[in-house]
């Protein structure tokens, strides 16, 4: 997927998987102080990740798709149904279309893979960012590394 500015990709090369993981650390261990050794685990390695670059090969964004046992480990649903997250736009990138775009791409992997629904853990400030997208909230709210966030599903 291309826009102006930037493209998304499903990142298969080591240097993509670079740049996401690169783009997580900043975000979530730099920005919002979550430990290092929790924003990476054992679902990376078997997810499908996307990556948002600049037309000059900048990192923008990236985001990830969990399926089968890994999505029902972390979502408790059935597995027709595929586990978006870690969802993360560097700084400066945010308000360009990055998220949104980065969503979208994951939401055409799940496709691809079959699935019929997507969840999500969203932090409770991004709510109107997924419901925009078609997301719609459910269940309590919840501490995930002590940030509130909140469950949400869009049928694929």
């Amino acid at each position: 997927m291309s826009t102006p500015g930037y493209a998304v990709r499903v990142a298969e090369e080591p240097a993509d998987l670079e740049a996401c993981f690169a783009v997580r650390k900043e975000v979530f261990v730099g920005e919002q102080g979550v430990p290092e050794d929790l924003e990476y685990d054992a679902y990376d390695a078997g997810a499908v990740h996307v990556l948002a670059v600049r037309e000059d090969g900048v990192p923008l964004g990236t985001g990830r798709l969990l399926t089968g046992a890994a999505a029902v480990a972390q979502t408790g649903a059935d597995p027709s149904v595929g586990c978006l997250g870690r969802l993360a736009v560097a700084a400066p990138a945010r308000g360009l279309g990055v998220g949104a775009a980065l969503v979208r791409a994951v939401e055409d992997a799940a496709r691809a893979r079959g699935l019929a629904a997507m969840d999500l853990h969203a932090q409770t400030h991004a709510l109107g960012f997924y419901t925009r997208l078609g997301y719609e909230p459910y269940g309590p709210e919840y501490l995930e590394v002590g940030i509130p966030h909140q469950g949400m599903r869009r049928s694929l």
